[in-house]
């Protein structure tokens, strides 16, 4: 069995130890070792069988890798869970049993076509099951963890136990039918006919029953615990038969080509995860670590924590503490008997100061050489693309952040964080930025999510959704999208709730891909009163260049109301060093030339104000 784990990094992307979990649940019903069988009606006890059928996990690939038998795949399928799914990755199904695990599958718990299906139909083969139905931990739970069994049941050849099957694009006889014809059965003789049952109705009884077999396996019930002999045979007849190749499936050659017949397992690479990988000194800073190396049993587990108390463990799920602000590699190295592997993470864990940037808050990128700097970083869940800085477009100046979209055929999803901001001693407090998209169709369904946490990193709340088509500034590009001007951004403002003005403020940019086009992000500013309304009464474009300047610098800015504003340069200590008068400006558009050639060359922000907010840009000075 190989499990296929098809999520959009949502809560079906479930753990491992669920899925193990689930795959006990499974070879426990069909070898009769259910600690609770005991509670089935004493009338079907002497008909409940041992299977003598066995579930392993795949230990060799399809290439004769060295394989968990969990692969896990990006794709927004996981939302539909109809065949298609089968299309993003599917194993020799006459070597493999292929489960996909999905968000939804099809609008069921399950669904699995035939034998006799599945042989006309070689690409459908395998089972499909919505997340919450593996398993009774995570997401899942006991009861629900039986449709795992039931689908089994289905691959094995076995019909509800009213007659009939569940499967997208087949028909199927509805459960709990009172009007259902009793001569339609499920072809096994020591199950009884029976509409079906929706619920756990032991006393249940239905086409002139004394009593139906409401627990088993095969009805919809959700108390399942047993196959009767009758289905045994039919399942057995199913594994001795061509059809669809499940003949093949326990030949010895075939469990020694997938590597279920190792004992113990070969160690085939030393992995781990943990619950989070940033946080910040001081504050929700202690982080758990799971070995997830496979396979076999380890001997030997030793962890490298540089920076981290204790810095070394041999636990499997150690829990560290980082104290100093930085970034820490980590080190695993597991032995499997004479056999090791081991890995580094490089840079892995970030340990953020505690004393944060105050506002007003600006990032225009001009002046940001690096995403995984002090100021912002990237983390990607995939490895196929990432926030990145460019100089291909800008809003302003002439550099920004993007991500390659445009090759990124599967649904993956990139975050861009920010370094902690103390907005303590604001009363208000509004966030503006400027973005550009475009789509390479009409169905393009990215989103752009903005979030917002003031624990520094254990808690996110969102706090803006943009997605397709309203993410979209420009028009529909099959090339690779590069905004040819500031017409093609567009600007999104929110408000910051109160709860979160405070000294642990943080924000991250999420996109979810769906289909489109590259993104572009410019222009993030926080302050007190920085409203999108105001914003747009205030100043509804700006253009500053050069940026590096020199002597001078070229200011372009238009207004859409008649106002006095005042133009000053700070250093990075905040100070003043340049300041002009407040001057009336027309509505329209405005051209200054500041001389800056009495000032030292650094790092500056020139801040526009009108009395009640204020715009800030960095600048940059390069003396010659």
């Amino acid at each position: 069995m190989v499990f296929h784990v098809i999520h959009n990094y949502g809560s079906e992307n479930i753990s491992d130890a669920q899925i193990k979990d689930g795959l006990d649940i499974v070879n426990k019903t069909f070898r009769k070792q259910l600690a609770d069988t005991s509670s089935i009606v004493s009338v079907f006890k002497p008909l409940h069988a041992d299977c003598e059928i066995e579930f392993r996990l795949a230990q060799l690939d399809p290439n004769g890798n060295c394989t968990s038998g969990i692969n896990r795949i990006a794709s927004s399928l996981t939302s539909i869970g109809d065949h298609s799914v089968k299309s993003l990755i599917h194993w020799p199904p006459d070597k493999y049993l292929n489960v996909y695990i999905v968000q939804n599958a099809a609008g069921l718990a399950g669904h699995c076509v035939w034998p006799a299906d599945a042989d006309s139909i070689p690409a459908w083969d395998g089972i499909v099951i919505t997340s919450n139905y593996v398993g009774s931990i995570g997401t899942s739970d006991y009861t629900h963890s039986v449709a795992f069994a039931h689908e089994c049941g289905h691959y094995l050849n076995l019909q509800h136990i009213w007659g009939g099957n569940n499967v997208p694009d087949f028909y199927y006889y509805p459960c709990a039918d009172t009007a259902k014809d009793c001569n339609v059965d499920d072809l096994v003789a020591d199950t009884p006919p029976t509409i079906g049952w929706l619920s756990c109705n032991l006393a249940g009884k239905s086409c002139g029953n004394v009593v139906d077999n409401v627990q088993n396996a095969m009805d919809y019930s959700y108390c399942n615990r047993m196959f009767t002999y009758g289905q045994k045979a039919r399942m057995q007849a199913c594994l001795n038969s061509p059809i669809a190749g499940r003949n093949n499936l326990w030949q010895t050659s075939n469990l020694i080509s997938t590597g279920v017949l190792s004992s113990p397992a070969p160690l085939c690479k030393a992995d781990f995860t943990t619950n989070k990988t940033v946080v910040c000194q001081n504050l929700a800073n202690a982080i758990s670590f799971t070995n997830t190396s496979y396979n076999g049993t380890f001997t030997n587990v030793l962890w490298s924590f540089p920076g981290g108390v204790p810095s070394t463990s041999s636990s499997n799920s150690p829990i560290i503490i980082y104290s100093n602000p930085g970034k820490y590699d980590v080190t695993l190295k597991v032995v499997n008997g004479t056999d090791s592997s081991q890995i580094t993470k490089a840079n892995y864990i970030n340990v953020l100061p505690s004393t944060g940037t105050v506002y007003p808050y600006t990032e225009s990128f001009e002046t940001t050489s690096s995403l995984n700097g002090l100021d912002l970083f990237s983390n990607s869940f995939d490895t196929l693309n990432s926030w990145q800085l460019t100089n291909l477009a800008a809003y302003s100046g002439v550099k920004s952040v993007t991500l390659n979209n445009f090759n990124n055929t599967m649904s993956t999803k990139d975050e861009l964080y920010s370094k902690i901001i103390n907005l303590t001693g604001a009363t208000s407090m509004s966030m503006n930025f400027k973005y550009a998209f475009a789509q390479k169709d009409s169905s393009n369904a990215d989103q752009l999510q903005l979030f917002i946490s003031n624990n520094c990193n254990s808690t996110w709340i969102p706090l803006r959704n943009i997605i397709s088509p309203a993410l979209v500034t420009a028009p529909i590009t099959t090339t690779p999208f590069v905004p040819a001007n500031i017409n093609e951004w567009k600007q999104a403002s929110v408000s910051i709730p109160a709860t979160y003005l405070n000294s642990n403020f943080r924000f991250k940019f999420v996109f979810s891909s769906n289909g489109g086009n590259n993104i572009y992000l410019d222009d993030i500013n926080l302050d007190v009163n920085a409203g999108l309304d105001n914003w747009n009464d205030f100043i509804t474009s700006f253009l500053l260049y050069p940026n590096p300047a020199s002597n001078e610098v070229n200011i372009l800015f238009t207004i859409p109301n008649a106002k006095k504003l005042s133009m000053s340069i700070i250093n990075l200590l905040g100070q003043t060093v340049f300041e002009d008068i407040k001057v009336s400006y027309s509505e329209g558009d405005h051209s200054i030339i500041l001389s800056t050639q009495n000032l030292l060359q650094g790092i500056y922000y020139l801040n526009i104000s009108d009395g009640i907010n204020n715009f800030r840009k960095p600048l940059v000075l390069i003396k010659k």
